[in-house]
């Protein structure tokens, strides 16, 4: 029987890579009778008969490496410092060796090489070795001096757990009913952004449709297809310090909960921020422009939100909004103002 294939997460690579440099005794849980590639379709590790089998893990350089490359420096166990540098370097050993932690974030995530640049620019002659580690800088799954111990250093020179890496980009998803208000406040929104200088990808539901997800109908599984989509993209923007703000109808929790999971772990914890415009059905039916809701009810369109599939509304939002007691500008400006943090 041939065996499944099937591609990691950058999350579950990370745990994988964790297990099998002896940095976590617990094994991931992976399905049995698997074959298991990299977001690059290479073939990193297998279930079988034997248990888990690990091949290569291109992104992680283990512990027995980072060794040998000290050893062949001449460093003996130098000091190690664990996330970025600090502002003012001048009290730092001549030999360092730093220590990222960045499970889950994706190999060419911007802020791995901005950290890494931010240590070359202060290193000030001093010899450093910078190297990615597969655990998370919030919860580290081995203690700091555990870590450096086994990647062949000394001393921590820093004891203080780093924030978790984050690119600085942002994602914002506009969810809610048709006629809700979602696009129009998207727009004034980005229109507020670059007022203020930023960077911004406006990735409306309708346009989407036409382009991103021409061929797609309005089934479950098609909406959330569209909605991972839409997902994906954000991510990309966001992965490399860009922000992207999106107004897709986004009916369901499931899914919408998959691409927070997927932006923050390209952008780093706090880059996805919902919106839920509550603009109640009533309202929106009596704003109906376009007569969606009309068809909708005499049966002429299957599967309309609202109507004859459901939309659940959010329960994990940042912001909720109101159309009636707020206006396009007001709305837009308390997204705005979340946003800066004013």
């Amino acid at each position: 029987m041939a065996q499944t294939r099937t591609r990691l997460t950058h999350a579950q690579l990370a745990e994988l890579a964790r297990h099998a440099f002896g940095l976590s005794p617990t094994p991931p849980d992976l399905p049995a009778d698997t074959d298991f590639e990299d977001a690059e379709g290479v073939l990193v590790a297998s279930t079988g008969t034997d248990g888990l089998a690990v091949r290569e893990i291109p992104r992680w350089r283990s512990p027995a490496e980072v060794r040998a490359e000290l050893d062949r420096r001449g460093w003996a166990q130098p000091a190690a410092w664990v996330g970025r540098p600090p502002e003012d370097a001048g009290g730092l050993p001549d030999r360092l060796l730093v220590l990222l932690p960045v499970a889950g974030t994706a190999p060419d995530a911007a802020e791995i090489s901005l950290t890494a640049a931010a240590w070359a620019q202060r290193a000030g002659g001093r010899e450093l070795m910078v190297v990615p580690v597969p655990v998370t800088a919030a919860g580290p799954e081995i203690g700091w001096p555990e870590l450096a111990t086994a990647y062949g250093a000394g001393p921590v020179a820093s004891r203080v757990e780093p924030d978790p890496l984050s690119t600085g980009g942002r994602v914002v998803v506009f969810t809610g009913l048709s006629g809700a208000g979602k696009s129009t406040i998207a727009g004034r929104l980005v229109e507020l952004l670059l007022e203020a200088g930023r960077t911004v990808t406006l990735l409306d539901g309708d346009e989407v449709r036409t382009h991103l997800s021409a061929g797609l109908g309005f089934s479950r599984a098609d909406r959330d297809t569209n909605v991972r989509r839409i997902g994906w993209v954000a991510a990309q923007i966001a992965k490399h310090g860009g922000w992207a703000v999106c107004a897709p109808i986004a009916p369901y929790a499931a899914t919408r909960a998959e691409v927070r999971q997927l932006v923050e772990a390209q952008a780093g914890p706090g880059s996805f921020v919902l919106v839920h415009v509550a603009t109640p059905l009533e309202e929106c039916e009596a704003r109906d422009r376009k007569g969606l809701y009309a068809k909708a009810r005499r049966g002429e369109i299957a599967e309309f939100t609202g109507i004859s599939d459901p939309y659940e509304e959010p329960t994990d939002a940042e912001l909720t909004i109101d159309t009636r007691r707020s206006s396009v500008d007001e709305s837009a400006r308390l997204v705005l103002d979340y946003l800066t943090g004013s």
